[in-house]
């Protein structure tokens, strides 16, 4: 199994100029480098790389953008868009975190009673048991 350093046990990668076109279900992390349009469902981590592109409907734990995402975007914890990233897609998170540099065109709704987050001090978060 790869290892993500920064997020975690890695269940799957879409490398680049690799295309998907379904649904897909994973459960820790999975990387996308590639293309994959259709639906993404996972309590887990999605990672968009740079030269990745996701296009329709996410469900996932927390995702986070360095390349592309269109749709829409559900995480029940955090979606954090990194400089040079972009969203264009209505997101749907207790926990929106954009960097100077990044993209977002759509709407946000943010509700705590989505998640199941409790907040810590210093932006640590812990899942309710």
């Amino acid at each position: 199994m790869f290892k993500d350093s920064a997020r975690g046990d890695l269940n799957g990668f879409l490398d680049a100029g690799s295309l998907i076109n379904g649904e897909l279900h994973f459960e820790d992390t999975f990387r996308v480098d590639g293309k994959l349009t259709g639906k993404v469902v996972s309590d887990g981590d999605l990672v968009i790389g740079e030269q990745g592109e996701v296009d329709g409907e996410v469900t996932v734990g927390r995702v986070f953008v360095s390349g592309v995402v269109r749709g829409s975007v559900k995480a029940t914890r955090r979606v954090e868009l990194t400089a040079g990233g972009k969203a264009y897609a209505d997101l749907d998170t207790p926990c929106l975190v954009i960097e100077e540099g990044a993209v977002f065109e759509g709407k946000c709704r943010m509700t705590v009673e989505t998640s199941k987050v409790r907040r810590l001090p210093m932006g640590q978060e812990k899942v309710k048991p």
